[in-house]
């Protein structure tokens, strides 16, 4: 079993295998027509099932052959100009070079004596974003697993920040559309369940600064700290742009610490064309960043930065076998001291395999580009009178629903709609997301391919259309 070990006397076979692996994956993404092939649970999971994994097939291309069996064939890939759906991007070849690197090579980012120059690259892609955003220079931070690690870390900062050690007394303000990691992040950090306070949003679905301000006010005039504002770029269900300016000058006003969730819009840091609606993001004391939303990075790729690097020692825990503390007077320099992983994976390599070869510019013009698409998807959106659309894009979302001219009770409509997306789904032909406005059922296009095109769009319309016209026919029909 040691032949399978990965060392110098296993080169060779890493080679062959690995190439196999991705002559296989290579060809699938040529040949794939679909973002799906619409099977279904009841379909896949005996085929899985009757697997015996105490039986092992001993041979790579066996293995790969039932993969394509049970994985490959009815993957959802995501790279198909007709995967409308969710928060998932294509990913470019720098990054996915870079995962290859680091899976073989297995860094552990957390102590320097696991990863070396590992740790330095990791810091300076921390350094580049703080720059990016302008945080100043006592910023930092360490990249996590994903949006929802990076919003728990940074109201774990906040929590300790806060000027109290009545945990029942602090609340936290995050618009009505907000990610709902805040909350679970709120309950996991201890806090009540109305440490949460809930800000509405005005016709864009953006935070109402008015409505904030009158919260604020009452939180103090009741004794209550407030703990944190969550400020949220790229809302996931509209993509709406919290007003930052004013929420910084709030959040100045009432001693508060700012916390900007940009886990999708951080693409913007990178865009030639759209940065200044990231306009006031340079004042929050963290930021939530995902390049693997909006800088196009396989998944996990995310990190939470901080102006004040002195923060990020809630999160510091001394171990003697890991960074003691002599390790700080030795400066030699930990990534765990700022984290809440242990052990960590080299995530930061595909974010430095990708600013060196393509450039930020590469990335922020790929970003560009799903957000002009954006627009050309609200206009036929909004020429169409088929559909409802509900707001102007500011990233690359689009949030609309089928409105039949002939049917006028709008638990049809729910229905209709939501028929249209899961027989879409089953179809395998193209990929929607969907949500709930004002209680009612709508559908979610999320775009992160520059390869989708306006006709791509116009042609899923049709499809939904077509969906939503045969249930409403086959209802009437029924109703009949």
């Amino acid at each position: 079993m040691r032949s399978h070990l990965l060392n110098d006397t296993t080169a060779e076979h890493y080679r062959r295998s690995v190439t196999e692996g991705v002559e296989r994956v290579a060809a699938k993404l040529a040949a794939t027509e679909r973002p799906f092939t619409g099977v279904t649970v009841d379909a896949l999971a005996p085929r899985i099932d009757e697997i015996d994994l105490d039986r092992p097939l001993h041979d790579t291309a066996a293995v790969l052959d039932e993969l394509e069996d049970v994985y490959l064939r009815d993957a959802i890939y995501f790279h198909h100009p007709r995967y409308l759906a969710h928060l998932n991007c294509p990913v470019v070849i720098p990054a996915v070079l870079g995962e290859a690197v680091l899976s073989a090579v297995n860094s552990s980012l957390d102590t320097w004596d696991q990863s070396a120059g590992g740790t330095l690259i990791e810091r300076k892609l921390i350094d580049w974003t703080a720059g990016r955003i302008g945080l100043g220079p006592a910023a930092d931070g360490v990249f996590t697993s994903g949006g929802t690690q990076s919003n728990l870390q940074a109201l774990l900062l906040a929590r300790e920040e806060a000027k109290t050690d009545d945990l029942a007394k602090l609340r936290v303000f995050a618009s009505e559309v907000s990610h709902f990691s805040v909350k679970k992040s709120a309950k996991l950090l201890g806090l009540g369940q109305d440490a949460v306070v809930p800000i509405p949003v005005d016709h864009d679905k953006r935070m109402q600064t008015v409505a904030l301000a009158r919260e604020l006010e009452r939180c103090a005039r009741d004794g209550l700290v407030p703990m944190a504002v969550v400020a949220t770029a790229g809302t996931t269900d509209f993509g709406s742009i919290d007003p930052l300016p004013e929420i910084a000058e709030l959040c100045e006003q009432f001693d508060t610490w700012m916390h900007v969730d940009a886990a999708y819009g951080c693409g913007l840091l990178a865009s030639l064309k759209y940065r200044d609606r990231l306009n006031g993001i340079e004042h929050a004391d963290s930021v939530t960043v995902d390049y693997h939303k909006s800088f196009f990075q396989p998944v996990s790729s995310s990190a939470v930065l901080v102006r004040d690097a002195a923060t990020l020692r809630h999160a510091t825990y001394h171990a003697e076998y890991l960074n003691p503390r002599r390790m700080v007077e030795e400066r030699i320099p930990n990534q765990v001291d700022k984290s809440l992983q242990t052990t960590r994976r080299f995530d930061a390599l595909k974010l430095w395999m990708t600013l060196r070869v393509m450039g930020a510019d590469g990335i922020g013009q790929l970003f560009d580009e799903v957000c002009d698409l954006a627009r050309e998807g609200w206009k036929l959106l909004a020429a169409d009178p088929r559909f409802d659309v509900v707001v102007a894009p500011a990233l690359s979302t689009l949030v609309f629903r089928y409105v039949p001219a002939a049917v006028t009770d709008p638990a049809e409509i729910d229905r209709a709609n939501l028929h249209a997306r899961k027989a879409l789904f089953a179809s395998g032909d193209a990929i929607v997301a969907g949500t709930k406005v004002a209680g009612r059922h709508y559908l979610k296009f999320t775009l992160l391919n520059p390869e989708t095109t306006p006709a791509d769009i116009a042609a899923v319309l049709d499809l939904i259309a077509g969906h939503a016209e045969q249930y409403l026919g086959e209802s009437l029909d029924r109703a009949s």
